[in-house]
C-alpha cells in the first residue's frame, strides 16, 4: 500500500482583509483582519500577515515569513524564507520622496522609480524599525526596535540606533553571541560556533 503525502492546508484570509485576485498566496498562509495584499505580490507557504499589514504590488515574500501588525512592506521589496518583520516596521521604496514635482504638479507613478529593500533568510526587523531603500539586511541579522537602517547590514549582525550601527553578532537563535577568542563567537543557547574575519561572520 502506497502512502499518501500529507495535504497542505489552503491559505486563510480574514473577511476584512483586502487581497488582490492577482496576488499569489501560498498554502498554509494566514492573512488577518484589515491587511492589504496588492496586485502581483507573491507570498510563500505558511506565512503569517498580521492585522493592518501592507504588502505592495509585486513584492516577493518567501516561506514561513511573519509580518506583525501594521508592518508596511513597499514594492519592490524582496523577503527571503523565515524573515520576521515586527509591528509597525517600515520597508521604504522612495529615495527622494515628494508629493509634487518641481513644477507643483502632483506626482504619479511615472515621475519616480521605486527601489526596494532586500531582507535575507531568517533576518528579523524589530518593532517600528525603518529600512531605508535600497538597503539589504543580511541572513539571520537582527535590527533592533526603532532602528533606522541606512546602510547594508551584514549576515548575523546586530544593529541598533539612528542611524543603525553594529554592536555585536547574533546566531540563528537570535541571541547575542559570546566572544570565545581568536575571532570565534559562540551562541549561548545552541553552542553553535561562528568565525569572524574582515568584519564578516560565518558559520564554522
Amino acid at each position: 500500500m502506497s502512502e499518501t503525502a500529507p495535504t497542505q492546508p489552503e491559505a486563510t484570509v480574514a473577511p476584512t482583509a483586502d487581497v488582490d485576485p492577482r496576488a499569489t498566496i501560498g498554502a498554509g498562509t494566514r492573512i488577518w483582519h484589515l491587511a492589504q495584499i496588492r496586485e502581483h505580490a507573491t507570498l510563500g507557504q505558511n506565512c503569517n500577515v498580521g492585522r493592518g499589514a501592507y504588502v505592495g504590488p509585486g513584492v516577493t515574500i518567501g516561506d514561513n515569513v511573519k509580518l506583525q501588525n501594521h508592518a508596511l512592506v513597499y514594492e519592490p521589496a524582496r523577503l527571503a524564507n523565515g524573515v520576521f518583520i515586527g509591528p509597525a516596521a517600515v520597508l521604504t521604496n522612495d529615495e527622494y520622496p515628494r508629493a509634487v514635482t518641481p513644477t507643483g504638479r502632483p506626482k504619479t507613478g511615472d515621475d519616480w522609480t521605486a527601489v526596494g529593500v532586500t531582507i535575507g533568510e531568517g533576518a528579523a526587523i524589530g518593532a517600528r524599525a525603518v529600512c531605508v531603500a535600497p538597503v539589504s539586511v543580511g541572513r539571520w541579522a537582527l535590527v533592533a526596535a526603532g532602528a533606522v537602517v541606512t546602510k547594508d547590514v551584514p549576515d548575523f549582525a546586530l544593529v541598533v540606533g539612528v542611524p543603525a550601527r553594529r554592536i555585536g553578532w547574533v546566531g540563528h537563535a537570535g541571541r547575542p553571541l559570546t566572544a570565545k577568542g581568536d575571532g570565534i563567537w559562540v551562541c549561548p543557547e545552541t553552542g553553535t560556533e561562528y568565525a569572524e574575519a574582515a568584519g564578516r561572520l560565518s558559520e564554522r
